[in-house]
């Protein structure tokens, strides 16, 4: 199975700025590393991703371990195995004017080599990103052979609740407060 499309890194120009979403700009180095959300002077809160956060930010492990093995990225992607860059790039393709993408892996001073700041806030940003996977999940299990794992699946999604797995995931995770 194809692997989603990781877009090319963009934004960021030569001065080290950013422009946000929401049209404000700032400089890269406002991003540290420990950062999941970015309180904007435009009031609004922006999810923030870096390239070294774990996929498990968003879905346990083992639901990680399914993906990358069963998602094989191109022989062209930068990428060797599923990961943060692909959740973010399939994030990217379904709210194409909602997110930006920074390249700063030229930039060593700042820590990370590709930032992505939404729109919306990290809790919107979860649940899109439990939606895509659940919607990967699906197209996979859709090609194959067993159509009894096909309905199986089908019926347990019929009782999956984005929104409450998100709430879970979050507080057994101790993300009560996004920083």
């Amino acid at each position: 199975m194809a692997g989603p499309r990781v877009p090319d890194a963009g934004d960021g120009a030569d001065d080290g700025t950013v422009t946000l979403p929401c049209g404000e700009s700032v400089h890269r180095g406002e991003f540290d590393l420990g950062m999941r959300e970015y309180e904007c002077a435009c009031g609004e809160r922006h999810a923030v991703v870096m390239d070294m956060h774990p996929p498990s930010r968003f879905v346990p492990e083992d639901v990680v371990e399914v993906l990358r093995a069963s998602v094989t990225p191109s022989d062209d992607d930068a990428f060797e195995e599923f990961g943060t860059p692909h959740l973010m790039g399939s994030v990217m393709e379904e709210f194409p004017e909602e997110v930006v993408v920074v390249d700063a892996s030229k930039d060593g001073t700042v820590g990370y080599a590709l930032l992505w700041v939404a729109a919306f806030d990290a809790r919107t940003l979860h649940e899109h990103v439990v939606e895509l996977v659940v919607e990967l999940m699906e197209h996979a299990v859709s090609h194959t052979r067993d159509d009894g794992a096909q309905g199986e699946f089908e019926t347990q999604m019929l009782d999956f609740d984005v929104e409450g797995f998100v709430d879970a995931y979050r507080s057994e995770r101790e993300w009560e407060r996004e920083r």
